[in-house]
């Protein structure tokens, strides 16, 4: 099977408003326009994967059990709304605690796991987020980088991704650029 392109993108801040460590169903609240956005991607049969960093769980914020809700919650939202994602990967580490590891993003250890377990091409692949940590891994892969900026975005990350990648308003904006990009414009 030939390996195929993903969008890859962050959850909180990106898809879902970053409530900062959600662990309840409730906290589950679509930035809007997220819905069609995705829908775009998941008619050409591009596999949309979210990738996530959730350091709470390592942090003891909150559990598993709490993520999964989570994760639950925010497909169940998607699908009301006419949109899916085809995989979800996180990270539950916290350097501080648990050490190092590979799948912390900008680590490439979930976009690894996505390729092997989905035939992905990471090289054609886009990696769209609000914080640079999303970004960054297009770099390291050759793929293409978007910052989405939010309310939590440093402006550091901004001028990295100015330098780097590319930023633009919206998720729309960063799948139509994605979009355009496959298509070779």
């Amino acid at each position: 099977m030939t390996a195929r392109p993903a969008c890859f993108v962050d959850r909180d801040g990106t898809l879902m408003l970053d409530t900062h460590y959600p662990s309840r169903p409730e906290h589950v609240r679509l930035i809007p326009g997220v819905a069609d956005a995705l829908r775009s991607v998941n008619v050409r049969g591009i596999p949309v994967v979210v990738v996530t960093n959730q350091s709470g769980i390592g942090r003891g914020l909150l559990n598993e059990a709490d993520y999964e809700a989570v994760r639950a919650q925010l497909e169940h939202e998607l699908t009301r709304a006419g949109a899916r994602a085809d995989a979800t990967y996180h990270c539950p580490h916290w350097n501080e605690r648990t050490g190092p590891c590979d799948c912390r993003k900008p680590g490439l250890g979930m976009y690894r796991q996505a390729a092997a377990e989905h035939t992905l091409d990471l090289s054609r692949s886009g990696y769209i987020g609000d914080r640079w940590t999303d970004v960054e891994p297009a770099i390291s892969t050759g793929g293409l980088g978007v910052l989405v900026p939010g309310p939590g975005t440093r402006d550091a990350d901004i001028m990295s991704a100015r330098a780097h990648a590319h930023v633009v308003p919206s998720l729309r904006d960063a799948i139509d650029l994605f979009l355009a990009h496959l298509n070779g414009s």
